[in-house]
């Protein structure tokens, strides 16, 4: 079994939903905007912790083909204020 039979087969153009973690909302906001600036997207809420030092928001858009998902991924991941992306 080689490393392609256990990627997913994904249908491009498609619906992609990011999930971004943050410790600030608003900076949290603030990052999203930055990254998917000029391209269409929807913001919702996720969950946040408890003591409400993390929050999780989900990010909706159409990707074209998978360049343009990882390079949005790899953008949001070194964004300084985002701790975390899935």
């Amino acid at each position: 079994m080689n490393e392609n039979d256990c990627k997913p087969k994904i249908c491009y153009p498609c619906r992609w939903c990011y999930k971004v973690i943050g410790r600030d909302l608003q900076t949290l906001h603030g990052a999203i905007a930055e990254v998917f600036e000029g391209s269409e997207h929807t913001i919702t809420p996720s969950r946040s912790s408890k003591g409400g030092h993390y929050h999780c928001l989900n990010v909706e858009m159409t990707v074209d083909d998978e360049p343009a998902r990882l390079c949005l991924y790899e953008r949001l991941r070194q964004h300084p204020a985002i701790l975390m992306v899935m």
